[in-house]
């Protein structure tokens, strides 16, 4: 009986065109603005490494002065200084550790129809890479022993190498950069994270940046005193000198640390809570504030990444499609009232109530199929203009497949939900009336 109930439905499309184009596209406006706000709002608030991000760390040691702290306070910084930094990527916590700040060096290219021009890029320990599972298209990231000597290698994006050298791999070329001679050792393929948990502070657009051009070693922008891209906040004044900014208390790093398993956080608490009580023996970080761990999810729920504002533009969303099913549900009353006569015939020739019902919700299902498909057409739209004001908008002004079954399964379940009451309302129908009044 639902295959027939099915191609009653879709005829049923034909009736009253007017009437049921309107019901269809009430609907689909109502999916499409609710299924558009809510994509932004799911890609935003993915885990953009599910498999380990409980196993990725952010270490925070406050390092602020003791004037008008008050015991009990939680750290108001996000970044380490280079101490602490330099300490925790020496010490053996955890299975990787590498600390990152971002820099912004001028390119030379040998092509004579390139200028020269300015690359943003991180600064960070090789284990980046590998920490963070970057995708190599060529070569590979630099060694340990290249962290220790500050060696002059770089990797690429896949963007910049087919800028500077077209298609070819450019592993093992040298490029100069800041005045200084690179030697290429890998290239990156794109790698679009989103949110970009690993960089969110320093960046214009925050967890929703481009990806970075290049990658030189941590301990090379720092023995180039390569000049910082991003944010740095310093609590008291510090004497003139790269040598002397090392020293202060400033903070513009970010740290990572990765341990083997989830249940091995404990461990690492416990670590960075031995370490700052070694730092106050020698005279730092006298606030004695609570050391702070945050994995992934908890590190972009401390950053707001999906901010309030984000939240209720669903909500709003949501409440848009109600009004489009209030809408709905009275032009579904009215397309069922005129076939009150329908109703009382197939009564009065043993159709059940039941039966009645299941066609009529039937029918509500294939607008809302067709008020999905609609609905669809138009959350792509929405999502190209959305992803038309800004680049951060480009990287999360997109479907997935959870979203696209997200769309149909919204759209059917909105169509039934408004048709309840009129095919309800059918169904009470009394035959013997709607006989005597033909």
């Amino acid at each position: 009986m639902f295959q027939y109930y099915f191609l009653l439905g879709v005829r049923s499309l034909r009736r009253n065109p007017a009437l049921t184009a309107l019901m269809v596209l009430t609907l689909a406006i109502g999916v499409a603005a609710s299924v558009a706000t809510l994509t932004i709002l799911h890609v935003m608030s993915g885990d953009p490494i599910p498999h380990k991000s409980d196993r990725l760390f952010v270490p925070l040691v406050d390092n602020g002065d003791i004037e008008n702290y008050k015991a009990g306070d939680k750290i108001d910084d996000d970044q380490l200084s280079y101490r602490d930094a330099v300490n925790i990527i020496n010490s053996k916590a955890g299975e990787r550790r590498t600390a990152v700040f971002g820099i912004a060096i001028a390119i030379e290219p040998e092509r004579k129809d390139i200028g020269a021009f300015n690359a943003r890029g991180l600064a960070p320990t090789a284990d980046f890479f590998n920490m963070f599972e970057a995708p190599f298209l060529h070569g590979q990231g630099w060694s340990p022993a290249d962290d220790k000597a500050g060696a002059d290698v770089v990797v690429l994006s896949r963007k910049l190498s087919e800028k500077l050298y077209g298609d070819a791999d450019p592993v093992g070329k040298r490029m100069t950069m800041g005045g200084f001679q690179y030697q290429i050792v890998g290239v990156l393929n794109t790698w679009n994270v989103v949110p970009r948990f690993h960089r969110i502070i320093g960046n214009n657009d925050g967890a929703f940046s481009e990806e970075e051009e290049m990658y030189i070693p941590f301990s090379n922008a720092i023995r180039h005193e390569f000049p910082r891209n991003g944010s740095t906040s310093c609590h008291q004044d510090i004497a003139p000198g790269f040598q002397a900014f090392l020293d202060s208390e400033c903070t513009w790093i970010q740290g990572w640390i990765e341990t083997r398993s989830a249940s091995d956080r404990a461990e690492l608490q416990s670590f960075l809570d031995s370490y700052a009580i070694e730092q106050r023996k020698l005279g730092r970080l006298k606030r004695a504030a609570p050391n702070m761990l945050y994995d992934v999810r908890e590190w972009l729920d401390y950053q707001k990444v999906v901010g309030n504002d984000n939240k209720l533009s669903v909500w709003l969303s949501f409440g848009f499609l109600v009004l489009c099913l209030v809408n709905t549900i009275g032009l579904l009353l009215a397309k069922f009232s005129v076939r009150a006569a329908e109703v009382g015939i197939r009564r009065a020739l043993g159709a059940s109530r039941r039966e009645i019902f299941a066609q009529f919700l039937i029918e509500t299902t294939v607008v809302g199929l067709v008020g999905g498909l609609l609905g669809l057409l138009l959350a792509f739209g929405a999502l190209a203009l959305i992803a038309m004001q800004s680049k951060a908008l480009t990287l999360v002004a997109h479907m997935d497949w959870v979203m696209l079954l997200t769309t149909f399964g919204l759209a059917v379940a909105s169509a039934i939900i408004a048709g309840l009451l009129p095919t309800w309302r059918a169904c009470q129908v009394t035959p013997a009336l709607q006989l005597k009044s033909q």
